[in-house]
């Protein structure tokens, strides 16, 4: 059901677009690799894990935890305690102490974590020594000299942090780790617990992570790890929510149909951001005028598709336009892009655009099914939603203040509505793919242009 992990089109069909790329390579916008295995200057986590899962232990995983939630709870008390210290340390002298025992609880609460919410399989030790576990966590190197200011300012200044981290869902952990013991981390809200909840299932029956669940839970923690060595000074720099961040591993499949393609320069006109809302209205109206046309075009295709195996050339069209159209709308609305888009959902002529696979032969049992076979990946797109908007309250006090989009916020914002566009193309029967929930997705080299509509 979870349908996570793409694999290639049968024999036959018309290939996907974006296959004919070369092998994906790190954007220019994105943050370099560490080079040699050096450190980064945030924390960073590191996937090597092999997806395979033992259905007992996925079963019984909450309960196998246990013992560790408690040394969790303990160290995090702990932790805590040393970073109060470290804060008027700083004040005073600019260093910072403790960086040792910090270093080593953060990279605990990464193995825990990861156990906990599916992205590794192995039981963690208790020591949280670096490399011991698939889902590691990369701490900067200890700072010399700590900005006084940043510090002083510190519980302050992480407040854009934690609206991300509550909406990622990672918030929960991090506050059960402080000593919150009625989370421990098991809040029911947020992208991680949701992409842990739908991932127990899957683990169980096929004994197997998704690849999508188990790289956006990498992000999370990713973001998590990030959040804790802010918070407890091991550094100055702030959190990136950027999805290009992690290490995900072996380089993610790169054939799904729906694809996006982003062209964006992050400048933000402050008079445009202020009134984006009201602006927006009229795409706002006409969107829901032609999903009025779309909802019978889609019903009219359905039975096309079941009959026939194979969606209609022109309703294709039709409804992949509507898509294209909700992406460049949403991309303007939450701040991903800047120019007001066009009302007919033309290809190629917005920065964040979709690149839309032509028709091809579709599943009969998977067209009978749709709508039951994409409530899993509604409930994610639902918990992405949530990070979609804490975004766009933060990139619209940037865009003002700035007159710029942070990088991180716009590449979050462009994978949620990837996220999307793929979950509407699959209930429009545009494609029988599933979403693909991983963010590795993103990690593309620059788009080529976009190919001309079929005819």
């Amino acid at each position: 059901m979870t349908g996570e992990e793409p694999a290639a089109p049968p024999p036959g069909e018309p290939p996907v677009e974006s296959s004919a790329q070369p092998p994906a390579a790190q954007p220019p916008s994105g943050p370099p690799a560490p080079p040699g295995g050096q450190p980064p200057d945030r924390g960073r986590v590191l996937v090597r894990d092999d997806l395979h899962r033992s259905r007992l232990t996925v079963f019984f995983r909450l309960i196998l935890a246990i013992p560790h939630f408690i040394v969790l709870a303990i160290f995090g008390v702990l932790a805590f305690v040393i970073a109060v210290v470290s804060w008027f340390a700083i004040l005073f002298t600019g260093k910072s102490v403790g960086y040792g025992m910090q270093t080593r609880y953060l990279r605990y609460w990464t193995h825990v974590y990861a156990y906990v919410y599916l992205a590794a399989n192995p039981y963690p030790g208790f020591e949280g020594e670096a490399g011991s576990y698939p889902v590691d966590a990369v701490i900067p190197p200890e700072e010399e000299q700590h900005n006084r200011w940043k510090t002083g300012f510190r519980f302050i200044l992480i407040v854009p942090a934690l609206m991300i981290a509550s909406a990622l869902g990672v918030i929960g952990s991090l506050g059960g780790s402080y000593g919150n013991y009625y989370s421990y981390g098991l809040a029911i809200y947020g992208v991680l617990p949701t992409v842990s909840f739908l991932a127990w299932f899957a683990c169980v029956i096929r004994g197997r992570m998704p690849r999508g669940f188990r790289d956006l839970a990498a992000y999370c923690l990713n973001y998590g790890v990030q959040l804790g060595a802010y918070f407890l000074l091991i550094t100055d720099r702030y959190p990136t929510s950027d999805p290009l961040y992690p290490d995900y591993g072996d380089e993610a499949p790169q054939d799904h149909p729906i694809r996006i393609s982003e062209d964006d320069d992050l400048r933000r006109s402050r008079l445009t951001v202020f009134f984006r809302l009201l602006l927006a209205l009229p795409h706002l109206i006409w969107l829901s005028l032609w999903g009025l046309v779309v909802f019978f075009t889609v019903v009219a295709n359905w039975f096309v598709t079941l009959f026939s195996g194979r969606p209609a050339d022109a309703l294709h069209r039709f409804n992949g336009a509507y898509v294209r159209y909700l992406t460049h709308v949403f991309a303007y609305l939450f701040l991903v892009a800047n120019p007001f888009p066009g009302f007919v959902g033309r290809p190629g002529t917005y920065p964040v655009d979709l690149r839309i696979a032509a028709p091809a032969r579709q599943n009969r049992w998977k067209t009978g099914f749709r709508l039951i076979l994409a409530f899993p990946a509604g409930v994610v797109a639902a918990a992405l939603g949530g990070a979609l908007y804490a975004l766009a309250i933060l990139a619209w006090f940037a865009g003002l203040f700035t007159g710029q989009m942070p990088l991180g916020l716009r590449n979050l914002g462009v994978f949620t509505l990837r996220y999307q566009a793929q979950l509407n193309a699959y209930i429009y029967l545009l494609t029988d793919r599933y979403p693909f929930s991983g963010p590795s997705l993103e990690d593309l080299p620059p788009e080529p242009a976009p190919l001309p509509e079929p005819a």
